[in-house]
């Protein structure tokens, strides 16, 4: 399947880290922002302080919703049963917290089943939960406004990459024309969209979705036994992908440039190589970790093999399965971009969610957001 591809760290504070069990809700209004995606069922719940926001509750699991789909086309019903199991307990924060700003969204799996509008319309039924399937520009878009806070003033040319269960977006962003306090608030603004930049903003060069994450791409050589050898095509296939994105031809520039990821496999590989046997968001968030760092990692969970990993601490019984398919993914890019360093974000889609609802009420502006040293 070609990618759908379209026509054509210093300035922000972090967004502050909250512990993930619930706290009790103050006075003030909440918002909440859902993904649903091929492998999990995310959602956070915060308030606006200021220029940032405050994670008041979340939640995640494992649902597996695309398992089986690039066999079949469709959403199997086991699937869409854990599903809905999950979205149920969202449903029971959200009213236990009197959450009414809300955007909960659905991507790639649900994008690509053909039977994904009748699930919809049972998550609505047993759920009440108004779930609506977003495109991939719009996801693309959301991944790069969350990742802001890390854009540094230095940069002048930026990709953002999301590796995700399903697919993958990458988006290569040029800064040149804009002043270096003003980047991270020019990459906040691209909330309106990608095209048209405004005068002295942010300009999207190319970006790409590519129809692989960690899951469909695993899924893909899962018949494949020798583990050394399913890394190497899984990176091959990859790479193939990509052949037709502009600034693949270009090369990365010498200076100025910059790469942010944003997955759960970037984040794993971040902890494994800080050797935490308990993830800690301070610690990843924002974490420089260079290309060497980032290939001695993946080594060593090649040479753990199938069994290792699954027992490894530091990757985690949820993500043993498909961290060889994500590392596939960022070496690959790591790759193609030789550039030296990689900028770690423990952020995405509901971040950006979370970003776009409060700029869009008023609660927290882009311009508002002011620079750290």
């Amino acid at each position: 399947m070609a990618p759908k591809r379209p026509a054509g760290a210093d300035a922000f504070p972090k967004l502050p880290v909250e512990p993930s069990d619930t706290r009790q809700s103050e006075e003030g209004a909440l918002y909440a922002a859902l993904d649903l995606g091929t492998n999990s069922c995310r959602m956070l719940i915060a308030r606006p302080r200021g220029n940032q926001f405050q994670v008041i509750d979340s939640f995640s699991k494992p649902v597996q919703l695309g398992l089986g789909l690039e066999a079949s086309g469709r959403l199997s019903r086991s699937s869409m049963a854990r599903t809905v199991h999950a979205l149920q307990v969202c449903r029971r924060k959200l009213e236990q917290h009197r959450v009414r700003n809300m955007r909960l969204v659905a991507t790639e799996a649900c994008r690509r089943a053909r039977n994904s509008r009748d699930f919809l319309r049972t998550i609505r039924r047993e759920t009440g939960l108004p779930v609506e399937i977003i495109d991939a520009e719009e996801e693309a878009r959301l991944a790069v406004i969350s990742c802001a806070p890390l854009v540094s003033q230095m940069t002048e040319t930026l990709m953002v990459v999301d590796i995700g269960g399903g697919s993958t977006e990458l988006v290569w962003i040029d800064l040149e024309d804009v002043a270096p306090k003003e980047r991270p608030r020019a990459i906040m603004r691209l909330s309106d969209g990608f095209a048209n930049p405004l005068p002295g903003g942010a300009r999207v060069v190319d970006w790409i979705s590519v129809p692989l994450g960690v899951a469909t791409l695993r899924d893909q050589f899962a018949d494949v036994e020798d583990d050394q050898g399913r890394f190497a095509l899984m990176s091959w296939y990859f790479e193939e992908m990509l052949a037709d994105f502009a600034p693949y031809a270009d090369g990365s520039p010498d200076e100025g440039f910059q790469i942010i990821g944003t997955s759960g496999t970037v984040t794993t590989v971040a902890a494994s190589h800080l050797g935490l046997r308990r993830y800690d968001r301070t610690k990843v968030d924002g974490l420089e970790m260079t290309t060497e760092q980032i290939d001695r990692v993946i080594h060593s969970y090649l040479a753990l093999g199938p069994d290792g990993r699954r027992s490894d601490p530091r990757i985690g019984r949820e993500r043993h399965a498909l961290i060889m398919s994500g590392a596939a993914i960022l070496q690959t890019l790591m790759r193609v971009w030789p550039t030296s360093r990689l900028s770690v974000a423990d952020r995405g889609l509901r971040e950006g969610l979370l970003y776009a609802q409060m700029v869009r009420d008023g609660v927290l502006t882009p311009d508002g957001v002011n620079g750290v040293a």
